[in-house]
């Protein structure tokens, strides 16, 4: 085609994009796909082992932010021709994921709440569980700054109440407190260690607002061996519910521990009150005022009653007082000692909180602590008993 002078040539859109427009022989534009790899013809592609489609032919890979939308089509088309459905089609890009245990998300969940390190010891001998709460680590931050107030509190389960709480001090600001705080429960039988169980609580202080619940965990009393330490290193746990159904009647009187010796010496039998342990809370405010009180019946002069000083505001109480009864040997059979536990109150009547009886009628260990003492003359038996609701033949007024 010629052109005269002045004049341009024109082309249109079609002839455009089929020809460069580069000066030189016309040459048709390149694929965009010519410009990406392709699998050959005839060379079947294989799936490794994490599921994804490759070539037998190792070739450059692309990442998908830098392919077009193009080679995604024909990449498309690709396996199409080697047989694979759509549906069957493996994604084409995924970041690896992390394997998800579908029965760890309680186990990574605990580990948020932190984990706690204690040790326990059953001490047989004095009826004794020591509970050593050595240290926490990685705790979950409760406090606008990331931090927390934590402390460790215990309960014996079943029979959750402040009678038998026990609790650490606080630590401020940290979320790996170390302790190194020595609980202990006392009047702990081989009754308690096979039915019933720890509960450790981790919990953050607040001020001016209800203590938070962190983590807990359980111990069933009977995996201790009597004298043996048991270290432990355990993932704090959700909070657990606790069942209300149990009955707790007794449980929550408390227990108390009674030495008993009849002297030749003193021709009477010596009473010793040593303490009491986890006894009912009678004040508004959580607590006791207990004192104990002890007959030695048939009483007709109505002589034999003592009584303790009063320790104020404890479920736990120690009193270490001892008592003589003067009274032959002899007649000790004939004769019942009754004990009583009792909250005291000012400007009204003081309450009753629990007692024992022990004698020739009793039952169980308290018919063997009395046996054992008429037994053994000038040697001291110390037992620990449980204190129940109501007392044969008692009058339950102070």
């Amino acid at each position: 085609m010629t052109l005269r002078k002045g004049e341009k040539m024109t082309i249109s859109i079609q002839e455009h994009m089929a020809i460069d427009v580069c000066p030189g022989p016309i040459k048709p534009i390149k694929q965009i796909s010519d410009y990406f790899p392709r699998f050959p013809r005839g060379l079947p592609a294989t799936v490794g082992r994490s599921g994804t489609l490759r070539s037998a032919v190792s070739q450059p890979s692309v990442s998908p932010a830098e392919a077009p939308r193009d080679e995604d089509e024909d990449v498309d088309q690709l396996f199409g021709a080697y047989g694979t459905t759509p549906a069957e089609q493996p994604p084409k890009y995924q970041a690896p994921e992390e394997v998800v245990d579908p029965e760890g998300y309680e186990s990574d969940d605990c580990t948020t709440l932190g984990t706690l390190d204690f040790s326990l010891l059953y001490d047989q001998e004095n009826n004794a569980l020591h509970c050593t709460i050595n240290k926490a680590k990685g705790l979950k931050p409760m406090d606008h700054n990331g931090l927390a107030d934590p402390y460790v509190k215990l309960h014996l389960l079943p029979g959750a109440s402040k009678a038998n709480k026990l609790r650490t001090k606080t630590l401020r600001n940290t979320l790996n407190p170390t302790w190194n705080e020595t609980l202990t429960y006392y009047g702990i039988t081989d009754e308690d260690m096979i039915r019933k169980t720890l509960r450790i609580s981790v919990c953050d202080e607040d001020k001016f607002r209800h203590n938070e619940f962190i983590g807990e965990t359980r111990i069933p009393l009977k995996k201790l061996k009597p004298n043996q330490t048991k270290n432990f290193n355990i993932c704090l746990e959700k909070q657990l519910p606790i069942d209300k159904t149990e009955d707790k009647s007794l449980e929550e009187r408390g227990r108390i521990l009674i030495s008993l010796k009849y002297s030749s010496q003193k021709q009477g039998l010596l009473v010793g009150i040593i303490r009491c342990a986890h006894l009912a809370a009678m004040d508004a405010n959580g607590y006791s005022d207990p004192y104990v009180k002890t007959y030695l019946k048939p009483d007709e002069d109505k002589k034999s009653k003592h009584k303790t000083a009063v320790k104020k505001k404890t479920l736990n109480p120690e009193f270490n007082e001892e008592f003589c009864y003067e009274i032959k040997h002899g007649d000790l059979a004939k004769k019942t000692l009754e004990v009583t536990v009792w909250d005291y109150d000012i400007g009204k009547s003081n309450d009753f909180i629990g007692g024992v009886v022990l004698g020739i009628n009793a039952k169980g260990e308290r018919l063997k602590h009395w046996f054992d003492c008429l037994k053994n003359k000038d040697k001291k038996i110390e037992r620990w008993h449980t204190l129940t609701n109501e007392l044969p033949g008692a009058v339950l007024s102070d």
